[in-house]
């Protein structure tokens, strides 16, 4: 008959003398440990590392122990969830014999596989990113290439662009062109035209020269009797006249 106690703490001994600086008794009944694991050390001195839980079953180890990842380092969901994996292959196919240093270093090489690929991941992003920096230089020397399709999107975008511009032009022209008085509004809204070419004379004094030669004889003009013309201001007459002799003295 096997004696399950017997051989479970000739294990435990041999596991606290394998594993002095990570091994660790939890309770003596029913006999739990724990062992810590850590990968050897990858690019950067960068490990990754699990603390493992066992719990001898009654009849271990003809019966499997129960484990479980107890902590961990530096590890993915993924790997947590291989590691689990890998300890219940390892467990069933060693039925029958003391098992736990055979799973720890199931382990062990599991977290070295981790840490290589960590590095190949790297390495690969880098690469990546490279490519990637290198694409976008290319893109920034020698432009997109002209295709039809992309020419007439362009062109497309740029015809209504275009038509925007005539269109606020034609806008601004119309509105300057609405603001802009006429010689008569401009007599009608400022006053100040009225008296500007009388003042003007007053500055010039007896220095204002009159071609004579610019007009004609009366006898000569025909003009239509104002009295007659509803329209007619005399106001409109002087203020004529003051223009005329206004711009013959400047013009001397």
């Amino acid at each position: 008959m096997t004696d399950y106690g017997e051989e479970q703490r000739n294990e435990l001994e041999a596991l606290e003398s394998i594993y002095p600086d990570s091994f660790t008794v939890l309770s003596e009944n029913p006999p739990s440990f724990t062992i810590t694991v850590t990968s050897e050390a990858g690019e950067n001195d960068e490990t990754v590392q699990t603390t493992l839980k066992f719990t001898y079953s009654e009849k271990y180890p003809d019966e499997a122990p129960l484990y479980e990842i107890f902590a961990q380092l530096n590890l993915e969901d993924n790997d947590v969830a291989d590691i689990l994996k890998l300890l219940a292959l390892q467990a069933e196919e060693n039925l029958g014999m003391v098992m736990i240093f055979t799973l720890v270093t199931a382990v062990q090489e599991k977290l070295n596989e981790i840490v290589d690929q960590i590095k190949t991941r790297r390495e690969e992003e880098k690469k990546q990113k490279e490519k990637e920096a290198e694409e976008a230089e290319k893109q920034l020397f020698h432009g997109t290439p002209v295709t039809i399709e992309n020419f007439l999107n362009w062109k497309a975008k740029f015809d209504a662009e275009l038509l925007e511009i005539k269109k606020k032009r034609m806008k601004e022209e119309e509105q300057a062109g609405k603001n802009k008085l006429s010689g008569r509004q401009l007599f009608e809204t400022d006053h100040n035209l009225d008296t500007s070419d009388i003042q003007f004379l007053e500055d010039a004094g007896n220095n204002v020269e009159v071609d004579e030669s610019l007009f004609q004889e009366m006898d000569d003009l025909e003009l239509e009797d104002d009295d007659d013309d509803p329209d007619y201001n005399p106001a409109d007459r002087y203020r004529i006249c003051t223009f005329v002799i206004s711009n013959v003295g400047r013009t001397q």
